[in-house]
């Protein structure tokens, strides 16, 4: 490189370099943040809307032995959360302490911590909370004359003073994020709050059927029970529905057990919404315990469908760690292996026992010497084979082949139309027959060829959709007679706050009254889909990520289960040109050799292979 082309460079580099430190700011100094910025940003991590609020209120009841537990909010939870307890209380001494960070009653070691048998421990939540609202705390011990109260109001904290209140703890928040504008911005709709809340108080209230709960909303008591036997707290929560075809589950062994309900596999529902699992008491989200429980529904339960359960884990403390997640919603075993063992046999053999008490499977061993079973064939009830092109023309297109060997003895049912294009064209060749209402069987140039026709299906509205969706809008397809169905709280709001993402996934989806959606129009491509069981699916991913993440993050997720709700279903009838024209569209697609979830779409039989097979030229 010449000297001045070099000289230039660096003079650019040093320009560019000098121009960069001007722009950057002084580099400051080290000092600690204010308390209440260290509350404000606990409360960011621990308190994300209204419901977390609750929660943590709710958690901190049960801990002071609360046998009555009542909720009164306003908007969603914004304006309002109150919670009122009969529990132990605190003393006049401890108010102030119970506001401030890292203040607990409930754990005073390391060794508490690796045994935590209460909701809360961390000792954060309330101050947390009184950082972000106006806050009154009124409590009384049972063996104080009255009660007494301290006020918060972001940084300022009150002196305790008299008040009124039977035995246990009244707590007010008002005005959540009324100090941090821009986190009240992310809120979303009174509605849409208000299910959150909804939610996380049917989680506290299913975890302990022997307290009584009452929630009230705007002054409309919605949901009060008593202290009941936990089949009737099931009921009373999750639907008689539920309750009636639910399976009981009860196992135990050393240091673990499991209780609860499960759904048998007809009463399976097109989302995960009913599905609660407790360790310890404690509601929480787990990949291990979620991966148990669909291994142990494996071999009954369609892909698409979800089950419905109510599941109590106890464990020794020792053996979980519940420290491990800001808003303690995981969990961490120690030996994670043997849980995911006993709940999937539990679930499994409860499930058994539902399919008609049914021995269970020798073990390899056993199953060496025993008796061959005689085989179990599919009550499949009469077959149609259907003709995907005369003899004639087959013989022309596979002419290395004697017509004798191309299934010549095939009835002859309509003229002979024009020659079909050379068989490189197609090579999927042309449909035979359909098998056992789930496989297309076609003839091509090398011999047989097998398709499953749902996932070829699935895979081919896939890829529709993909193009669709580059294109920023999937096209609409009014209905002609909308479907009105009952839906969840949290789905009738998030049709509202997420209207513009469901349109440009092609839903026209609005509610129609307080638990019920009406659909108007679903995507082009899915007409002829089941609209409840799409929509609510659809509603489902986007409630739990946003329109806006799935746009940039999990779009291929949702068009996957969308393509899944279109695909040709198994059983159903295909005629011969519905059957040829799903090999042309396979044919035409990317990919179309796998279905959305990695399994083959089809499979290749060559006439060597069928030769073989049935032993010819031996």
């Amino acid at each position: 490189m010449p000297d001045s082309v070099y000289t230039v460079m660096q003079a650019s580099y040093n320009h560019a370099c000098t121009a960069y430190n001007s722009r950057m700011p002084a580099i400051p100094s080290i000092r600690p943040l204010p308390e209440l910025l260290i509350n404000q940003i606990a409360a960011g991590e621990v308190i994300e809307r209204p419901a977390s609020a609750l929660k943590e209120l709710l958690e901190n009841s049960l801990d002071a032995g609360a046998q009555a537990i009542s909720v009164e909010l306003a908007a969603g939870g914004v304006k309002q959360v109150t919670v009122i307890d009969d529990g132990s209380g605190i003393g006049r001494d401890e108010l102030k302490l119970a506001l401030a960070r890292h203040a607990t009653s409930k754990i005073t070691s390391l060794d508490d911590l690796e045994h935590v048998a209460s909701l809360g421990f961390r000792g954060e939540a309330l101050a947390s909370i009184a950082s972000v609202s106006r806050m009154e705390l009124t409590s009384r011990r049972a063996e104080e004359r009255h009660a007494y109260k301290v006020t918060a109001e972001g940084p300022t904290l009150g002196a305790p003073e008299p008040a009124t209140l039977a035995r246990g703890t009244r707590i007010d928040v008002r005005e959540l994020y009324y100090n941090t504008p821009a986190r009240r911005k992310f809120l979303k709709s009174e509605q849409t709050e208000f299910a959150h809340c909804e939610e996380a108080f049917r989680r506290i209230a299913l975890s302990r059927p022997d307290v009584a709960f009452a929630l009230t909303h705007n002054g409309r008591v919605r949901l009060q029970v008593k202290p009941q036997p936990l089949a009737a707290r099931v009921a009373a929560v999750l639907g008689e529905e539920f309750a009636d075809g639910a399976l009981p589950v009860e196992e135990s062994g050393g240091q673990i057990a499991i209780r609860g309900a499960i759904s048998s596999p007809s009463h399976a529902k097109g989302t995960r919404d009913a599905q609660y699992f407790f360790v310890n008491g404690r509601c929480i989200r787990d990949k291990l315990v979620a991966h148990a429980i669909r291994q142990a529904y494996a071999d009954v339960l369609h892909h698409d469908r979800h089950p419905v359960f109510v599941l109590f884990l106890d464990i020794d403390p020792q053996l979980v760690d519940v420290n491990v997640h800001p808003a303690k919603a995981e969990v961490r075993f120690r030996d994670s292996r043997a849980v995911h063992q006993f709940i999937f046999h539990a679930l499994h053999k409860t499930l058994s026992r539902s399919a008609g008490d049914a021995a269970p499977a020798p073990s390899p061993s056993s199953s060496l010497s025993a008796t061959p079973a005689a085989p179990i064939y599919r009550n499949q009830g009469a077959m149609t084979l259907g003709i995907a092109q005369p003899v004639g023309a087959y013989a022309t297109l596979f002419a290395q082949r004697p017509a004798a060997d191309n299934i010549a003895t095939l009835p002859q049912t309509a003229p002979v139309p024009a020659l079909p294009p050379s068989g490189d064209e197609h090579p999927l060749g042309f449909a035979l027959a359909q098998l056992a209402g789930i496989y297309i069987l076609a003839e091509n140039r090398n011999g047989l060829i097998i398709i499953d026709m749902h996932a070829a299906h699935e895979r081919i509205m896939y890829e529709k959709l993909k193009t669709a969706l580059d294109g920023r809008a999937i096209p609409m397809q009014p209905l002609l007679v909308p479907v009105h169905f009952a839906a969840e709280a949290l789905d009738v709001a998030t049709t509202e706050d997420e209207r513009e993402g469901l349109q440009a996934l092609g839903f026209d989806i609005a509610p129609a009254g307080p638990g019920a959606l009406i659909v108007r129009g679903v995507p082009a491509l899915l007409a002829d889909a089941d609209v409840q069981a799409l929509a609510l699916d659809v509603l489902h991913e986007v409630r739990e990520y946003g329109a806006s993440r799935i746009a940039t993050e999990r779009g291929n997720e949702l068009l996957g289960t969308m393509a899944c709700h279109a695909a040709v279903r198994a059983n159903r009838k295909l005629t011969v040109p519905e059957m040829n024209a799903l090999l042309r569209d396979m044919e035409a697609t990317e990919r179309s050799g796998q279905c959305n979830h990695g399994r083959p779409t089809w499979h290749q039989f060559s006439v060597t292979d069928l030769d073989r097979l049935f032993r010819r030229g031996e």
